[in-house]
């Protein structure tokens, strides 16, 4: 579809452009960060901050991979194998965590389970207790978070396997006098391994990236990402940039083995007989019914709980467990009070500013790598791809030491301090979820369209133009979606290189709470989650319609 010269024009840009702002800001991190002496300093002994750091980020992840693991799987396997009670509605918000801003979902569990949250108030009131009988904090906190938000992965691995395994195995293991426990572990999960193996990998990748949760709830206890901002916020870059070596290293290792497994997940069940979901009946009904509704609850509670504080008073809740003064302020002054429409006004920008790049761009490299001729195909792909290893901390330092001085990549301009620096990180930062959006149209794309347009006389832009754009643009413009909401909800990359000028919404709310203004910063959060929500139902429209397309 694309000439050997079209594909030259596109690749040579594409390639100064993801050199220059994917990969060169990682580059100067490594340069300044790869001290021995340095790394050595930080690393080098037992008790240093940074092997605690290093030993606090890797056992957390480890935990989430085999807690979250096990209720994803657990999750997806009782609901294609059993007819539980509302089946279809668990189904529905079992993806739910995913539709929650990072910030926002940390958020639902400090409300909730921290140490003034409702429910320790609750039962130390219920029992009598002096103090409350528990409070999430520490490490333990980290790694609750982390599995309610990371186990949907695991869910949506295994379900998909799940919807391609031959239904006739199960039968013929029961014909031959297997239990259902044999059967599952002899037969089933062979066959999810590779899911298995994906989720694994991704799921540490992004648990060993998260701030926001360590940030917010780890008490004292150093982990990479925040040891990270907190050598960049007392000026050490140095050290921000020895710590960040460690964590890149270690996520990229993890990219390669989810994209070779990614490749390598082909040979799994494959499509055979479908299975009709068995029937509950006694005792285990009763059981699964406790269960399915504990799980409604514990996902759909904190979700509930920023809603319910979002029209909360301000000074209003004190002491009590719940709210008693409630008001529709906080969403009035949201778009009457400037100060407070402020942060949405600069988030809406440079997300749509960024969404705009990633669209323009993200299709280009698509288009080059799908279907251009140029050699080094697979190096854009990778540098297209090197933003979901690079955690959101390195990579905003990376543009904090590239952008320190003036450079050509800048105009000639410093950036560190301006506006401009922010749209920069989200566009680089989300770029491979358009370039994946319009990788995935490209290939269902049917060539012999663009020959028969070029038959009939359409020159190469018209034929893109009126023939490729119309069929891959669902796909790209659900992509864009994405990449818009989740630029709004952006907090890592924010609270690095923001100024008071273009302070986004997810900085907000973290300012709201540190001054105990509950109401406002849950207000922001059920605005970023209404959007999150549209977003993401036009996008599995629109998505659909690019497959049919």
């Amino acid at each position: 579809m694309l000439s050997r010269r079209a594909g030259w024009a596109l690749a040579v840009p594409v390639f100064v452009v993801l050199v220059g702002y994917v990969l060169w800001p990682n580059v100067e991190t490594f340069r300044l960060g790869l001290d021995g002496e340095l790394l050595g300093e930080l690393f080098g002994r037992g008790r240093a901050a940074g092997v605690r750091a290093l030993v606090n980020s890797v056992g957390v992840s480890l935990g989430t991979v085999v807690l979250g693991g096990a209720v994803g799987t657990a999750l997806a396997w009782a609901l294609w194998r059993y007819d539980l009670p509302l089946r279809r509605t668990l189904g529905a918000v079992a993806a739910l965590p995913l539709a929650l801003p990072p910030l926002v979902g940390v958020l639902a569990f400090l409300f909730l389970y921290g140490e003034s949250g409702m429910l320790p108030r609750a039962l130390q009131a219920a029992f009598g207790l002096e103090t409350v009988p528990f409070a999430f904090g520490g490490i333990g906190a980290v790694l609750a978070v982390h599995v309610y938000v990371f186990y949907v992965y695991f869910y949506l691995f295994v379900s998909a396997s799940l919807r391609d395994l031959d239904a006739s195995l199960l039968d013929a293991s029961a014909d031959l006098g297997a239990g259902a426990w044999t059967t599952f572990r002899r037969v089933v999960m062979p066959l999810l391994r590779p899911a298995l193996v994906g989720a694994s990998l991704l799921v540490f990748m992004l648990s060993m990236a998260s701030f926001t949760a360590p940030l917010l709830f780890a008490e004292g206890e150093p982990f990479l990402t925040t040891q990270i901002y907190q050598f960049k916020t007392n000026g050490a870059l140095d050290r921000a940039a020895a710590v960040s070596v460690v964590l890149t290293g270690i996520c990229l290792l993890f990219l390669v083995g989810a994209e070779t497994r990614g490749r390598a997940t082909g040979a799994g069940a494959g499509k055979g007989v479908g299975r009709r979901p068995g029937p509950l009946r006694g005792w285990p009904r009763v059981v699964a019914s406790v269960l399915v509704g504990v799980a409604l609850l514990v996902v759909l509670l904190p979700v509930a709980t920023v809603v319910l504080l979002s029209f909360v008073q301000e000074g209003s809740w004190t002491t009590q467990i719940l709210p008693d003064t409630f008001t529709g302020a906080n969403y009035t002054a949201l778009f009457t009070q400037p100060d407070v429409l402020a942060p949405i006004t600069s988030s809406l920008w440079m997300a749509a500013l960024a969404t705009a790049a990633n669209v323009v761009f993200g299709v280009a490299t698509a288009v080059v790598i799908v279907k251009g001729k140029v050699p080094g195909r697979g190096v854009l792909r990778a540098l297209s791809l090197l933003p979901f290893a690079v955690p959101g901390t390195v990579m905003a330092l990376g543009l904090l030491v590239l952008f320190d001085e003036p450079t050509l990549l800048a105009g000639g301009a410093v950036l560190i301090g301006t506006v401009w620096l922010l749209p920069l990180a989200y566009f680089v930062r989300h770029l491979p979820l358009v370039v994946r959006a319009a990788q995935a149209s490209l290939e269902g794309f049917d060539d012999r369209l663009a020959e028969a347009s070029a038959d009939l006389g359409a020159g190469g832009w018209a034929t893109f133009r009126r023939v490729v754009l119309p069929a891959i643009g669902p796909g790209v413009i659900a992509g864009g979606l994405l990449t818009f909401v989740t630029a709004l909800g952006e907090f890592v990359a924010s609270i690095m290189l923001y100024v008071y000028a273009n302070r986004p919404i997810a900085v907000e709310v973290f300012s709201q709470l540190r001054i105990f203004a509950f109401g406002q910063a849950a207000a922001y959060s059920v605005l970023l989650m209404g959007l999150v929500v549209v977003a993401v139902v036009v996008s599995r429209r629109l998505g659909g319609q690019g497959v049919q397309a």
